[in-house]
C-alpha cells in the first residue's frame, strides 16, 4: 500500500519567511511576477492587450489592506484548484504557455510569500477563457482554503484582484511610502504600466523606460543621462559608465566604474533585472571576477532563477552572459585607451588592481596595457613603459619585507627595484619574457644586493682586523658570518641576508623553541644539523661613522656588545622575527649599554635605529 506525504503549510510558511525569501518584502515581487504572467499568458489569446496592474491600498479599522489588480488571463475554476491550492504546481506549465519563455515564475510557491504579511489571502478572478463564470477564493495559512461564485452585485473584468489584510507586525509593508519603494524596487523597469493607488491619489509607478533604450540627440546627452540615473539609482557619482549589450541580446543595461578603488574581496552589489523584474541585488558570478572595479544595472532574459527567485543557477548560460559581459568591459577599455589615453590613464591609476587581474587572463589584454601599468619602485612609483626605458634589465623582489629591506640601500646606489609582492605583480612581470622576448628579470633580494657592494682596500682590512676577529667571535653562537663592505646609504651601519636555506633553518629553530619533546625530535630528524652554506651574513658597513668609531674602539667587551646590538637592529630592520635567544640578548645588551653609559658615557658610541 502507498501513501501520501502530509504537509505542514504553516511549517512550509516559516521555512520560506525564515530561509527562501530575504524578507516579507518580496510579497510584492511575487504578486507582480504573478499579475505579469498573467498579462503574458493573455497577450497569447489578445495580441494588442494593453497590460496594466493596479495596486489599491486601504485603511480599514486598525489592519490596512492592500489590493492587488491585474488585467491577465484569469483563473477558472479548474485552475484554481491546481495552481493556487496545490504548492510547487505553476500556471507556467500549462499548455497555451508551454512554447515560451517570457514568464518569470517557475516553481509554484510564489503565492505562499503573501502569508508572510497577511493571514489570509482573498481572490476574485475571471478567466479569458470562460469570461461566464468568476470565483472567489480564500486561503489561510492553515492549509485550508474555500471558492465560491463570485458574490452577486461585485463587478469584475477579465483579470485576477487579489486582497490582502495586513497581520500583526507587517504594518510597514502596508505603509504608501513603502508600498510605492518597493513597487519601483521591484518594477521600475517593467513594461507594463504599474499604478498606485492612496485614498483620492493615484500615480503610476513606472513612467520611464530604462536608460539604455532609449534614443538620444548626441553621445553626450546619453552620458550625461545615463549617469545622472546611476547617481539616483546607485547613490554614486561615478568615473564612467559603459553600456553592455551581449551578442545574442540576452543581457543589456550599464555598468558604472567605481570612482575609488574597492577592495578586490568586498562585496560586490548590482541591481540585477530578470525579464525588466528586480531580481537581486547580489548576483554572484553574473560579472567576472576581475570586474570588481564596476557596479552594474542589468537586464538578463533567460537566466535560469533559484526558487527563492533572488540569484541563477551557476550553469552554462549564465558562464556564457559572464564572458559576454566581460568582453564589453573589454571592448571599452581597449576603445577608452585609443582614444582617450590620459583618461584611461587615469583609470588604470584608480582601478589598476582590477585591470592588472585582468592582464593576467586576457593575453591581448596584457600585451596592450602592460606597459601602462604602475609599480611601486626604490625610485618611486613608475609605469612599466618608463621603467623599461630606462634599464635594461627588470630588477624586482617577490616578498615586502626583502623589498623593505633593501629599499634604502638600493634607491642610494641608483637601483630601481620593482616591489612585486603587491597582489598580481610578481605575476605580470613573470609573464614579460613570453610576450616580449629580449625582456631580462633579475630577482632581488638582500644577499645578491651586497654583491654591488665595494670591498675594502688592503690597509682597511688592515686596520679592521681586530674588530673582524671579535665582531664573528661575537655572533658565531647565532650562526651568522660577518664581512666589512663600502655602501650607501652611510647613516646605515649593517644590513642582515641569509639565502632560503638559511631562512628554513632559522625557522626550524624558532618552531623548535615552541614545540614538546616529540615534534622537536621530528624536526631535528628533518634538519638534523645546520650546513655551513646555510649561515647568514652580516653586512657592517665601513664607511658608517659609527663603525669607524667601533672600529677604533678599545674596549673589547663593549666591541663585542655593540656588535651583536647591530646585530638584532638588523634582524628588526629586515622584519626578521627574533628567537628567544637573540631576544634575551636584546634584553641584556640595552641593560649593558645602559649601564655602561652611567659608568663612562664618553665612550660610548651613538647607534642610529633609522630604517
Amino acid at each position: 500500500m502507498s501513501y501520501k506525504f502530509q504537509v505542514n503549510l504553516g511549517s512550509i510558511i516559516e521555512l520560506l519567511s525564515a530561509h527562501l525569501y530575504s524578507g516579507p518584502q518580496v510579497y510584492l515581487r511575487e504578486l507582480l511576477q504573478n499579475g505579469l504572467d498573467a498579462i503574458e499568458a493573455r497577450k497569447q489569446l489578445t495580441p494588442s492587450l494593453e497590460g496594466k496592474i493596479d495596486v489599491h491600498l486601504r485603511n480599514e479599522e486598525e489592519h490596512p489592506t492592500l489590493v492587488f489588480q491585474d488585467n491577465g488571463i484569469g483563473l477558472t475554476e479548474e485552475e484554481i484548484h491546481s495552481f493556487l491550492a496545490t504548492i510547487g504546481q505553476t500556471s507556467k506549465n500549462s499548455d497555451i504557455i508551454a512554447q515560451r519563455g517570457d514568464f518569470l515564475g517557475q516553481f509554484g510557491i510564489g503565492l505562499l510569500a503573501c502569508f508572510l504579511v497577511s493571514d489570509e489571502i482573498v481572490i476574485f478572478t475571471r478567466s479569458a477563457r470562460q469570461p461566464e463564470h468568476a470565483f472567489e477564493w480564500r486561503g489561510r495559512p492553515d492549509g485550508t482554503y474555500k471558492i465560491s461564485p463570485l458574490p452577486e452585485g461585485l463587478e469584475l473584468e477579465i483579470g485576477t484582484q487579489l486582497h490582502l489584510r495586513c497581520k500583526q507586525g507587517a504594518e510597514t509593508y502596508f505603509r504608501p511610502e513603502r508600498v510605492e519603494e518597493l513597487l519601483y524596487h521591484f518594477g521600475s523597469l517593467l513594461p507594463e504600466q504599474i499604478w498606485l493607488s492612496v485614498e483620492d491619489e493615484c500615480w503610476q509607478i513606472n513612467e520611464e523606460p530604462a536608460p539604455w533604450r532609449v534614443q538620444y540627440a548626441s553621445k553626450e546627452e546619453q552620458k550625461d543621462v545615463w549617469l545622472e540615473y546611476g547617481k539616483e539609482e546607485l547613490e554614486t557619482e561615478f568615473f564612467d559608465c559603459i553600456p553592455i549589450q551581449t551578442p545574442n541580446g540576452d543581457v543589456e543595461g550599464l555598468a558604472y566604474i567605481l570612482p575609488y578603488s574597492p577592495s578586490p574581496s568586498s562585496r560586490r552589489t548590482h541591481r540585477i533585472y530578470l525579464k525588466n523584474m528586480m531580481l537581486t541585488e547580489h548576483a554572484e558570478h553574473l560579472l567576472p571576477d576581475w570586474a570588481f572595479f564596476v557596479r552594474c544595472v542589468l537586464n538578463v532574459e533567460r537566466l535560469q532563477p533559484t526558487a527563492s527567485r533572488e540569484g541563477f543557477f551557476e550553469n552554462e548560460a549564465l558562464f556564457e552572459a559572464q564572458e559576454q559581459i566581460g568582453q564589453c568591459l573589454r571592448d571599452y577599455l581597449l576603445q577608452l585607451a585609443e582614444e582617450s589615453p590620459q583618461r584611461m590613464q587615469k583609470l588604470i591609476y584608480l582601478h589598476d588592481l582590477s585591470l592588472k587581474a585582468l592582464a593576467l587572463q586576457d593575453n591581448e589584454f596584457y600585451q596592450e596595457f602592460i606597459e601602462w601599468f604602475p609599480f611601486e619602485t626604490t625610485l618611486g612609483n613608475m609605469t612599466l613603459e618608463d621603467y623599461r626605458a630606462d634599464y635594461p634589465v627588470i630588477q624586482y623582489t617577490v616578498r615586502l619585507d626583502q623589498f623593505r629591506q633593501i629599499a634604502r640601500i638600493a634607491a642610494a646606489q641608483s637601483m630601481c627595484v620593482i616591489n612585486g609582492s603587491y597582489i598580481y605583480d610578481a605575476d605580470l612581470l613573470g609573464r614579460l619574457p613570453q610576450i616580449f622576448p629580449d625582456t631580462q628579470l633579475e630577482l632581488v633580494d638582500a644577499a645578491n644586493l651586497t654583491q654591488h657592494f665595494d670591498d675594502l682596500s688592503e690597509d682597511e682590512l688592515e686596520q679592521a682586523e681586530e674588530f673582524l676577529d671579535i665582531a664573528e667571535d661575537a655572533l658565531a653562537a647565532y650562526e651568522c658570518d660577518v664581512a666589512l663592505k663600502k655602501f650607501l646609504p652611510t647613516d646605515m651601519p649593517t644590513m642582515y641576508t641569509s639565502n632560503a636555506d638559511a631562512n628554513f633553518q632559522r625557522s626550524v629553530e624558532q618552531t623548535k623553541e615552541v614545540a614538546d619533546m616529540l615534534w622537536t625530535s621530528v624536526l631535528d630528524s628533518l634538519v638534523p644539523t645546520s650546513a655551513p652554506e646555510n649561515k647568514s651574513l652580516l653586512c657592517i658597513n665601513y664607511d658608517n661613522p659609527l663603525i669607524q668609531q667601533l672600529i677604533d674602539e678599545e674596549d673589547d667587551e663593549a666591541l663585542e656588545i655593540s656588535v651583536q646590538m647591530l646585530y638584532v637592529q638588523a634582524l628588526l630592520l629586515g622584519h626578521h622575527p627574533l628567537s628567544s635567544q637573540e631576544m634575551s640578548l636584546l634584553n641584556t645588551g640595552l641593560l649593558e649599554l645602559i649601564q655602561r653609559s652611567l659608568r663612562k658615557p664618553q665612550s660610548l658610541p651613538t647607534m642610529s635605529w633609522s630604517a
